[in-house]
C-alpha cells in the first residue's frame, strides 16, 4: 500500500476500510486478516492510476501476480460499479458497502470538535441530505451498499463509525482533552 500510495489522506482512507472490512469480518465470522487486507489493498492503484480504465485493474493484475486469492481480487474488482463485476459474496458486497461511507463518515468526523466520538447515525444521514458537503461521496453507493449488504442503513452507519473510532489514533483523529 505505501509502496503505491503516497497521499496521507488516501492512506487514511485505506486504513479505515480496513478497519471498517476486520469488524464486519469478525461479525460474520468471517477471516479478519483476509477481509482487511482487501480494504486496505481496495485503492492501492488509485493514485497512479484514477481514471475507469485503469482503476481498480492495474491493481488487480499486480496482486494477482503476487499470489493473492481470487476472491479477494473479486472484492476489489467489485467495488468499481464500472466494472459490472457481481457483487455476489459477502466480502464483494461488504467492501462496497463500507468503501465510500467510510470516507463520508470520516468527513463527517473532521467537522466535529469530538472527532468519531458519539457519532450517530441521524447526524451522518442528515449530512448526507447537504449535496455540497463532502460532493464526491456518491450517497447513491452508501444506501446501495446497505441494501446489499441486507443492513439497516443507520445500524450500518453506527457499525462502521464504531469500527473507525476503534482506530481514531491511525486515521488522524486525537483524544481531546477535557
Amino acid at each position: 500500500m505505501c509502496t503505491w500510495t503516497e497521499s496521507d489522506s488516501l492512506r487514511k482512507h485505506m486504513l479505515a476500510v480496513e478497519a471498517a472490512m476486520r469488524a464486519y469480518a469478525r461479525r460474520f465470522g468471517e477471516d479478519e486478516e483476509k477481509w482487511g487486507i482487501t480494504g486496505l489493498l481496495h485503492d492501492m492503484d488509485y493514485e497512479r492510476h484514477p481514471t475507469p480504465e485503469e482503476h481498480p485493474m492495474v491493481g488487480v493484475r499486480e496482486l494477482e501476480s503476487r499470489g493473492y486469492p481470487d476472491d479477494l481480487l473479486h472484492a476489489i474488482k467489485g467495488h468499481a460499479d464500472y466494472l459490472d463485476v457481481p457483487r455476489d459474496t459477502l466480502m464483494s458486497k461488504t467492501l462496497y458497502a463500507v468503501d465510500e461511507l467510510s470516507g463520508f463518515i470520516v468527513a463527517c468526523a473532521l467537522m466535529r470538535p469530538e472527532g468519531l466520538e458519539n457519532m450517530k447515525a441521524k447526524s451522518v444521514r442528515k449530512k448526507m441530505k447537504q449535496k455540497s458537503f463532502a460532493a464526491a461521496v456518491n450517497r447513491e453507493d452508501i444506501v446501495r451498499g446497505a441494501e446489499e449488504l441486507g443492513v439497516d442503513l443507520g445500524e450500518h452507519i453506527e457499525f462502521v463509525a464504531g469500527a473507525l473510532r476503534e482506530r481514531s489514533g491511525e486515521l488522524g483523529f486525537t483524544p481531546r482533552e477535557d
